[in-house]
């Protein structure tokens, strides 16, 4: 029998094929990082204090942006304390951590655009029931529902990845902890939890892009259906936000997917834009365009602070 010594940390080895761009990385991602954190948290602040956004939409809203601030916080510090020069090393508790909130924010993403998705549809199609059918308790339920599947979803994926033998190297080949980079260094049978991962989370995300799409498929005929020019831009730009939101989220993945074989950078560049960019982006989706927002940023902190570009 050979002697094995048990992984109790590991060594991200960052993203692939960028060595010596340390010093570049870490300024972008600090600046994308800070970006993130200050616009998410200015929307929860806007809609915590304005009593005009109590309403299903921004209640969905303020959850997504939650979700951002944990989403790109899963991977950030970490990723710049490493490229800032401190240690890469990461502890087996601490990968199993860090993989567990990357899968659990991830799989509420999915859940989350699903319902903002129901909300425009039932916004749309039954206006005047709206507030009687997304009742305060039904959102309730709905995003929890969210946190719920997505927390089940993650407890999964952790327990069949972190059940697995790790005595061999320590050395991932990627700037975090996620089940296709931590596999490869198990020394047991790693079949189970590579058929669950993938079926897991690319069934979960197909049923979410279907729903979304049926949603979207039924707001489309019904905005078809209103006569007038200026109804028909209302309803559409109630919609457009969200249908942006999408697009940025689901887009990079469909074209890493639509890749025969693709590289170790172009994996990286796509998971760089879901958990750095898109919440990043986000905020602004949501509030370049909508003066409730706008106006609720305005009341929510001092005027001065908006007319010391005038002084």
């Amino acid at each position: 029998m050979r002697n094995h010594t048990v992984v109790t940390e590991y060594i991200l080895l960052g993203i692939p094929e960028t060595e010596g761009l340390e010093t570049v990385l870490f300024s972008l991602f600090s600046s994308l990082y800070l970006c993130t954190v200050l616009g998410n948290v200015l929307i929860l602040s806007a809609i915590i204090s304005s009593s005009r956004l109590h309403t299903p939409m921004y209640f969905f809203l303020a959850n997504l942006s939650v979700f951002d601030l944990g989403f790109s916080s899963t991977t950030a510090p970490k990723m710049l304390s490493y490229l800032s020069g401190l240690s890469q090393g990461i502890s087996f508790q601490g990968c199993a951590t860090q993989l567990f909130f990357y899968h659990f924010l991830g799989c509420t993403e999915c859940f989350l655009y699903t319902v903002m998705a129901y909300d425009r549809f039932v916004a749309i199609c039954f206006p005047l029931r709206y507030m009687v059918i997304m009742n305060h308790r039904v959102c309730t339920i709905l995003a929890t529902g969210t946190w719920i599947g997505g927390c089940i979803h993650a407890i999964i994926l952790t327990s069949l990845t972190f059940q697995l033998s790790y005595c061999g190297s320590n050395k991932v080949s990627y700037y975090f902890c996620d089940i296709p980079a931590i596999l490869p260094l198990a020394c047991g049978d790693t079949s189970l939890a590579q058929r669950v991962g993938f079926t897991n989370v690319g069934l979960l995300s197909l049923i979410c892009f279907f729903l979304i799409l049926v949603s979207y498929t039924r707001i489309g005929i019904a905005i078809s259906k209103i006569l007038s020019a200026e109804g028909r831009q209302r309803a559409f730009s109630t919609c457009s936000a969200h249908m942006t939101a999408i697009l940025c989220a689901y887009g990079p993945v469909i074209i890493i997917y639509l890749q025969p074989n693709p590289s170790a950078l172009l994996g990286a560049i796509i998971q760089i834009l879901n958990n750095h960019v898109t919440p990043m982006l986000n905020p602004l989706i949501y509030s370049l365009r909508n003066q409730d927002v706008k106006s609720a940023l305005r009341n929510a902190f001092p005027k001065r602070c908006f007319t010391l570009k005038k002084n």
